[in-house]
């Protein structure tokens, strides 16, 4: 009798090892959710103007003044549409109709100006960035943290 349960102890033991195996295999396609998506690692906040330069007044260059960078690190194009980046104060800008190519920065202003690839302004008319400390957030559509 002795031996059936060593025999037993040992196919269970087998099972335990292989549900292990089956479970981290699992973890490890879990852990590999970033390859789903790529442009989590290639799109990120590369600089920011956070203190327009001179006096804060609400004049269009004081305002285009604040700035922030947003870079494709990757070789491939990014489709921004959706994508937002917002302080902490809770404003956001939303990018619509926006693909930013692949190595490239796209400059988010504070006030008004003509969109172009390199630029893209907010329209705002009140300063956005607290001159002492803030966090820009970038989100991609999904609303997913980016940077």
């Amino acid at each position: 009798m002795s031996a059936f349960m060593s025999v037993a102890a040992r196919r269970t033991g087998a099972a335990v090892v292989a549900a292990g195996a089956l479970v981290g295999t699992f973890a490890a396609s879990a852990s590999a959710a970033p390859a789903a998506r790529p442009h989590r690692e290639s799109v990120e906040i590369s600089g920011v103007q956070y203190d327009a330069p001179g006096w804060d007044n609400r004049s269009i260059r004081s305002l285009n003044g604040e700035w922030v960078d947003v870079t494709n690190t990757s070789r491939r194009a990014v489709n921004l549409d959706g994508w937002t980046l917002s302080g902490r104060n809770g404003r956001t800008y939303t990018f619509h109709h926006y693909r930013l190519g692949g190595r490239s920065t796209v400059r988010v202003h504070t006030g008004f100006g003509r969109d172009t690839y390199r630029d893209v302004y907010q329209g705002r008319r009140n300063h956005v960035w607290d001159n002492r400390s803030d966090t820009a957030t970038l989100r991609d559509d999904r609303d997913w943290k980016v940077d």
